[in-house]
């Protein structure tokens, strides 16, 4: 195998290699011998016609797309550590000759790793955070586990907002259903914007053994293109009208909820001392994302679109993991909010350029500093992320492959970089806000509302459940995210692409 590079504009590359004949002639072979047991042909048993007889009749370029792509799982790993590059992306791979008797050859492209020019990132200026915890912040802490606590009960009256309503539903559009306009004994939250449009809006002051008709437009933007935008009407059947009840915050409820804690005025000591660590946390992480931000903004660097598209994929498969633990496929979420993919890949974008260049940046401080990383360090990272997991610094010791400590390196190298610009770092007072400016960014902040929390699940138990306070459980967050670069691997747009470019070379022939 030989492997020759050309670098392209704005950060990238192209492979070409070429893998010897006789490579290609083995994964024929082994194409044939996958395909075999499906090819039939007068005269011979099913699995038993010859692989000559095959070409013969069909023409040996049956097997090339297959073959194409076990010559690439196997040999593209070994072009990117003969490359000398550091890639940032998977390949875009043509396969540009592909021919029994001769070399293979394919092009991969790819997005390299960018320099950073970087600007000032000692003694750059950070905002003063003081940190307070009032009466009402403990009182709305203590609500909340409360609500955590209460149980759910059935109730037989009209239904408000925040009840959960038992429904069966049926959705049609000028008469006729439409596909996943009908469900059953399905637990809707009024309130939770789980249904498009009003549809929960219209339950409220309806009881059990109602029938209801609500009429909602879908947004324009519906992740359907077949209901974007139209109208339908639900025909739906209530069935149970639940609420949540709540506890009395005595000494009984504390000693259950919190093993070190008798009384209700020391638990609402240790809230209001939980609190304040998680403010002075949340302050130091505020000022690490400020000054880190400017280091940012005053370095340059060149971002390919490859490695935005790289970040975007690893950010939407974040966020798919965090709709699971919620009980929502992807799919689901986009329904329940009218969202695309392509809308939601698209607003994902300037969050995943700003970690592409905060890790960028950091990395390259990292390399400037020339930081020792030690092997307290590394143990020090491993404690952490057995706490995290609730093991042992043994286990998760034995479970982290060595792949993955070069990772970890990496990921203390990062944090010692914020350590170094931090401390460098200066305070200085935040300005004085009138009231009334005060006042409108409350006002703001109330409005503002995610999507993603509109599809929060929410708690339809029937069982009283007692669990700690989870702000005694409140993991460690850093400024700092992982690396970016990509680890070499095949994905499967590679027998997507040999496919078309296999058809091509046929063509062309």
């Amino acid at each position: 195998m030989s492997v020759t590079v050309e670098n392209l504009e704005k950060n990238m590359a192209k492979m070409t290699v070429t893998v010897e004949a006789s490579k290609l002639d083995k994964a024929i072979k082994k194409a044939y011998n996958k395909q075999k047991n499906s090819i039939s042909m007068p005269g011979f048993r099913k699995g038993k016609v010859p692989q000559f007889m095959i070409e013969k009749t069909y023409g040996v370029e049956v097997f090339y797309e297959d073959a194409a792509n076990f010559i690439l799982q196997e040999e593209y790993p070994k072009a990117y550590d003969e490359s000398g590059l550091e890639i940032v992306s998977q390949p875009e791979i043509d396969v540009v000759q592909i021919e029994k008797g001769k070399e293979f050859i394919f092009t991969a492209t790819v997005a390299v790793k960018p320099d950073v020019e970087l600007g000032k990132y000692k003694g750059v200026t950070v905002t003063k955070v003081d940190v307070e915890v009032t009466d009402d912040e403990v009182n709305e802490e203590i609500n909340r586990e409360l609500e955590k606590n209460g149980r759910t009960v059935t109730v037989e009256r009209a239904i408000e907002n925040g009840d959960v309503a038992k429904i069966d539903f049926e959705g049609s559009m000028n008469g006729e259903k439409f596909e996943g306009g009908t469900g059953e004994d399905f637990d809707l939250e009024i309130g939770s914007h789980s249904f498009v449009d009003t549809f929960e809006e219209q339950l409220i002051g309806s009881k059990a053994g109602d029938e209801v008709e609500v009429k909602v437009t879908f947004p324009e933007e519906y992740q359907a293109k077949d209901l974007a935008g139209k109208e339908a009407t639900f025909k739906v059947n209530i069935k149970e009208v639940k609420t949540t009840e709540l506890p009395e915050l005595d000494d009984e409820f504390v000693q259950d909820v919190d093993d070190e804690c008798d009384t209700v005025a020391d638990y609402k000591k240790k809230v209001k001392e939980n609190i304040l660590s998680r403010k002075e946390t949340e302050a130091t992480r505020a000022k690490e994302d400020e000054a880190v931000a400017k280091v940012v903004d005053d370095s340059k660097m060149d971002i390919p679109d490859a490695m935005v598209e790289q970040q975007v994929q690893q950010m939407m498969q974040e966020f798919a993991q965090s709709m699971a633990q919620q009980g929502l496929t992807l799919d689901q979420y986009m329904q329940f909010t009218g969202m695309t993919k392509e809308r939601f890949e698209e607003q994902m974008k300037p969050e995943a350029v700003k970690r592409i260049q905060t890790s960028l940046v950091l990395e390259k401080i990292a390399d400037v500093e020339k930081f020792e990383i030690t092997e307290e360090d590394i143990d020090k990272k491993l404690e952490e992320m057995a706490t995290m997991y609730g093991m042992k610094l043994e286990e998760i010791k034995d479970v982290i492959p060595d792949t993955e400590k070069d990772n970890i390196k990496k990921d203390v190298a990062i944090g010692k970089a914020v350590d170094l610009i931090m401390e460098n770092a200066k305070e200085k007072a935040a300005p004085k806000k009138s009231s009334t400016k005060k006042a409108d960014k409350a006002e703001g902040k109330e409005e503002k509302k995610t999507t993603a929390k509109k599809t929060t699940a929410k708690k339809t138990t029937t069982k009283k459940t007692t669990t700690k306070k989870d702000s005694d459980k409140e993991e460690k967050k850093t400024t700092t995210k992982k690396s970016t670069t990509t680890k070499k691997s095949t994905t499967s747009k590679k027998s997507t692409t040999a496919k078309k470019t296999t058809k091509k070379a046929e063509e062309d022939k």
